[in-house]
C-alpha cells in the first residue's frame, strides 16, 4: 500500500512540474510570487499574450494546486499556493543528496 501512495505521490510531482514546464506558466508563476492576488490584465501587462490564453495557462496551473482564484466582484484575482513549491524543492532536495551520496561512493571507489 505504501508503494501505491509513493506512486501516487510522484504522479502528483510530476503534474507541477509539467505544468511549470511551459515558459508562460513559469513566467506567471515567477509573477505571483510577489505574494498579491493578481487580474488577469496585470499578468498580461508586457506581454504579447491574449487574456484567453493566460487565463488558459492559470486554469492549467489551479487544477495542479499552484494557483488560487479569487472572485472579486466580476474579476477573479489569482494567488501563488507555495505549498506545492515547497513540496517540489523538498522533492529535489532528496535527490540532490541521493546523487551527492553516489558521487561520494564512486568517488572513493576510483581513489581507492
Amino acid at each position: 500500500m505504501k508503494s501505491r501512495a509513493s506512486a501516487l505521490k510522484i504522479e502528483q510531482k510530476a503534474t507541477i512540474f509539467a505544468a511549470l514546464g511551459d515558459p508562460t506558466r513559469l513566467s506567471l508563476v515567477s509573477k505571483l510570487t510577489d505574494k498579491q492576488a493578481h487580474s488577469i490584465s496585470t499578468l498580461t501587462e508586457g506581454t504579447d499574450i491574449t487574456r484567453q490564453a493566460i487565463t488558459k495557462h492559470l486554469t492549467v496551473l489551479e487544477n495542479v494546486g499552484l494557483v488560487s482564484k479569487v472572485k472579486n466582484g466580476r474579476e477573479s484575482l489569482y494567488e501563488l499556493n507555495p505549498v506545492p513549491l515547497k513540496s517540489i524543492r523538498e522533492y529535489l532536495d532528496v535527490i540532490a543528496l541521493q546523487w551527492e551520496d553516489s558521487l561520494s561512493r564512486l568517488k572513493d571507489f576510483v581513489e581507492n
